[in-house]
């Protein structure tokens, strides 16, 4: 019997004349409990000692030593003219023959890593051995090999090595599933801090899903587990001595652990990994958008209930979402199957989709859902083709007005202006040549030089166009009204408050 039910049935003992009553409340807690819902289940509790575990992930934990050749600059100065015999003469002397410019010198860094295949392929962060002329890798025992890399990821800071083993045994360890970890869960961190070696330090996950703004994929899972420098590219183990992450870096303000490590999940990781092992490099599913967040202003002026999803600033010519009829000012609610609850999660989502698999992608557009089909690209491709560069629209526009309910002063495009505010010769749109300090224009930071290319995701030439589509706004009860604006060729929507 469980402690929790302990007490309904501590009554003493039974007095003659109340067995029935004892039965019928029995038979009443009975009923009580059955009908209870189910308890939650219970996080695991701290164990007594760290050591089991500790030692058997410690032989699978490796010190990640880089040497780099620094070449000296080729321009030193000259050696200042002293008096002969001056004891300052000779010490000049010996500085400028000990650097010589003909002189390289090694630099050393020190990080972590873990053994992922008995065959001796060995994950650590990219950051740890970029730049390296050299990479060695150091046992638990001091055994230590020379590595070559496999292949490196800059955009999750991951990166692969190899190592020849030969008879020596590796100690290989598991990926764990981090989707399933919970803030709270206890976790073990591996590293080789400040060079010392091999060390432990436990803590808890802080916060998952972090931002931190090292990357396009940024999903780090946060703990106060100890991480110093020399951490970097060591494991983050559960309890089960499973990687959940990989410990990338820190915030601190003296370079020192105040609590506050980040690490890159295994979810995100593992997959990066794979494709390292397999092509020597990654390769991500592209869409061909450029997309921004999703605001409660801008949410109100599409129609849509709540602020998700991600929106479409500007499509790439030829890209899979032009060939798929996705147009900026959609709103991409799923890709794949997969919700996206806000626009940093869709880069990942793609990412993550097997590239040249034509997939749905449901849109809020026009006020109502649409679903699109959309052949998955490849990223590394087109960021060699050039294809990521953002590109300037085409057309013109023509007479000026004033916008009082958005503070906005517009003008057609002269030669003058154009020459004014740098625009392109094929600038098209209504442009912005004054904003009224403290309107809802100066509150998004629209700027003169601006271009207005669509008011309510319908294309406007003129300043009057743009005053006559914000009236039909304002009169439909909308409270406030989308435009896209361009700035030196970057397109983006952005919702302004209507006055009045």
């Amino acid at each position: 019997m469980s402690n929790r039910l302990a007490p309904l049935f501590s009554t003493g003992r039974a007095t003659p004349g109340t067995s029935t009553g004892i039965k019928r409340l029995g038979a009443a807690v009975l009923v009580a409990l059955l009908t209870l819902p189910a308890l939650p289940a219970l996080a695991r509790s701290a164990p007594d000692s760290f050591a089991d575990l500790a030692e058997k992930l410690l032989p699978s934990v490796v010190n990640v030593s880089t040497t780099q050749n620094v070449q000296p600059s080729q321009e030193m100065p000259e050696m200042p003219q002293f008096p002969p015999g001056s004891p300052f003469e000779e010490f000049f002397k010996d500085f400028f023959e000990r650097n010589q410019p003909n002189q390289s010198r090694r630099a050393t860094s020190l990080g972590s890593g873990f053994v992922i295949d008995g065959t001796g392929l060995i994950v650590t962060n990219n950051h740890v051995i970029a730049d390296a002329d050299k990479v060695s890798v150091r046992f638990h025992d001091d055994r230590e090999f020379d590595a070559e890399i496999v292949g490196r990821d800059p955009k999750t800071d991951m990166a692969l090595l190899r190592i020849k083993p030969g008879d020596y045994k590796l100690h290989a360890v598991p990926w764990g599933n981090s989707d399933e970890t919970r803030v709270g869960d206890w976790v073990v961190a591996i590293g080789n801090p400040f060079g010392l070696g091999g060390t432990v330090t436990a803590g808890i996950v802080s916060a998952r899903a972090r931002d931190i703004n090292a990357g396009p994929y940024d999903d780090f899972l946060q703990t106060d587990a100890s991480i110093n420098r020399g951490n970097s590219g060591g494991p983050m183990f559960n309890m089960n001595g499973e990687v959940i992450g990989i410990n990338t870096a820190i915030y601190s303000p003296s370079g020192g652990s105040i609590g506050i490590g980040f690490a890159v999940p295994a979810a995100l990781a593992k997959p990066v990994i794979e494709q390292l092992k397999e092509y020597g490099r990654t390769r991500r599913g592209w869409l061909g958008v450029r997309i921004q967040m999703v605001t409660d202003e801008i949410a109100e002026s599409l129609g849509l209930d709540k602020a998700r999803g991600a929106l479409v600033a500007s499509i790439t010519e030829k890209g899979p979402a032009d060939a798929a009829g996705i147009k900026a000012g959609d709103i991409i609610l799923k890709f794949n199957g997969t919700n996206v609850p806000d626009m940093r999660r869709l880069p990942r989502i793609v990412a993550a989709t097997k590239i040249e698999e034509s997939v749905p992608v449901e849109l809020w557009r026009d006020g109502k859902r649409v679903t699109v089909q959309a052949k998955v690209g490849e990223l590394e491709e087109a960021e060699q083709a050039g294809l990521l560069d953002p590109t300037a629209p085409a057309d013109s526009g023509k007479p000026s007005q004033t916008v009082d309910t958005l503070g906005l002063g517009l003008s057609a495009v002269t030669p003058e202006l154009k020459q004014k505010f740098g625009l392109a010769d094929n600038a098209r749109g209504v442009l912005v040549t004054e904003v009224k300090p403290n309107s809802p224009a100066a509150e998004k930071a629209i700027q003169p030089g601006d271009m207005i290319v669509e008011v309510s995701q319908e294309e406007v030439k003129t300043s009057a166009q743009v005053l006559e589509k914000v009236q039909a706004a304002q009169k439909a009860g909308r409270k406030s009204v989308l435009l896209l604006v361009e700035r030196k060729g970057e397109m983006r929507f952005v919702a302004l408050r209507i006055e009045g």
